[in-house]
């Protein structure tokens, strides 16, 4: 602690957290003090990588095979987004997902399976507690869209259940 009363190697683990990890955000609470660190959002690099297909774009439009190109990428629009989809189920937390209750075990749900609400479909770590992750409803997996061990954000989509 320094002088303040203050933690400063929390927030530095913390800030090592995040680097490590690629979160955006982390927050913490013990004994009544929170700590939040947070990236900045960098900008520039997300508008020069629009910039690129945009250059693409009037590249390709001279000929006229660049007409039925929008269609297919609009089809693929709502499926590059599953995250969209009302059958969603996000991440109640930020964390590390993990797909099967131990390491070499099987997958708690796959694509094609019928879950029941309340059914545990993943286990997201944060500060070494292991959370379960129930299904919020009844119905049919059509999407894991998340990869064992892979970090998530609160509110990113885990799966889609219809």
């Amino acid at each position: 602690m320094s002088q303040s009363g203050f933690d400063t190697k929390l927030v530095k683990d913390l800030a090592r957290i995040l680097r490590d990890t690629d979160l955006s955000e982390i927050e913490v609470e013990n004994e009544g003090v929170r700590v939040r660190v947070a990236r900045q959002a960098n900008v520039a690099p997300q508008m020069v990588h629009a910039q690129v297909p945009v250059a693409a774009a009037p590249v390709a439009a001279a000929p006229v095979a660049s007409a039925p190109a929008p269609a297919p990428a609009a089809a693929a629009a709502p499926a590059a987004d599953p995250a969209k989809h009302p059958g969603a189920v996000a991440s109640p937390m930020v964390g590390t997902v993990y797909t099967q209750p131990e390491p070499g075990a099987a997958a708690f749900i796959k694509v094609g399976d019928t879950v029941k609400e309340g059914q545990q479909l993943f286990i997201i770590e944060a500060m070494k507690t292991m959370n379960p992750v129930p299904s919020p409803r009844s119905g049919t997996v059509t999407a894991i869209l998340v990869h064992d061990a892979q970090p998530v954000e609160y509110g990113e989509a885990l799966c889609v259940i219809e």
